[in-house]
């Protein structure tokens, strides 16, 4: 099984990596779109940059950052990425094994692997970013197919974990996907938005641990149960199962 994460927008600085290698990086088929995409985020002035990616003028490092993708030190994608899901995940602690189950989507990169090497860098799935043709084109409008069809060759069932944005870059015809819920006092449901993130971290960790391999939606639901976790299956619904926390 294949576990794929969403990016998240605050991220680890530094790293100890050689400069970015585009070739060396998993799904060779999305670096065409990689190089376009770095070369247009990295044309950007720092002052143009902050409104293309929707940020303050306290987070200017971090369209600096873009100017250098292809000569900043890099780190392994997995530990790049920051924040409550990540937390939750404490990848630093994951076997080889592990690792090789997980994935991270992002508008940079498309997909790459949890130990791929990648910049620190800002970009965003809603961004649009300006291209040589004066024309502003979405992140989803860039990848258009590309990152389908390399998930829909991988063999392995794909657990897609991505919030909405990123699923939208790349749908995944067949993969299990999650939505989080919480019991009320009344007895009723309720989405889980913030903090969903916890949990898919939670469970993302359960899922590339476990000793056992997941082929259906019912597997994972069942390795997920064996952790103690509340798991329904929703047959013929956008979200293949409900995490109940």
């Amino acid at each position: 099984m294949l576990i794929l994460l969403p990016p998240s927008e605050t991220k680890t600085p530094g790293g100890a990596g050689a400069p970015l290698d585009l070739a060396s990086l998993s799904f060779a088929d999305l670096t065409g779109v990689r190089e376009s995409i770095i070369t247009d985020l990295g044309a950007l002035s720092p002052d143009n940059a902050l409104p293309v990616l929707g940020i303050s003028e306290k987070l200017r490092p971090e369209a600096v950052a873009n100017t250098v993708l292809r000569t900043a030190p890099t780190m392994p994608a997995v530990l790049r990425y920051s924040g409550v899901l990540y937390d939750a995940l404490a990848a630093d602690t994951l076997t080889p094994a592990a690792l090789n189950r997980l994935a991270i989507g992002s508008a940079l990169f498309g997909v790459v692997r949890a130990g791929d090497h990648i910049p620190h860098y800002r970009l965003s799935g809603g961004t649009k970013l300006p291209d040589p043709k004066g024309t502003t084109p979405t992140m989803k409008a860039r990848w258009g197919s590309a990152i389908t069809d390399v998930l829909t060759g991988v063999d392995d069932l794909i657990i897609d974990l991505r919030s909405g944005t990123y699923q939208q870059l790349g749908k995944v015809p067949g993969a299990v996907t999650v939505r989080v819920e919480s019991v009320q006092g009344d007895g009723t449901r309720k989405v889980v938005s913030h903090f969903s993130k916890h949990y898919k971290g939670e469970l993302a960790r359960v899922l590339a641990t476990s000793p056992q391999e997941a082929t259906t939606a019912g597997e994972v639901a069942d390795i997920a149960r064996g952790a103690g976790m509340t798991v329904e299956i929703n047959e013929g619904k956008k979200e293949t199962l409900t995490l109940v926390v």
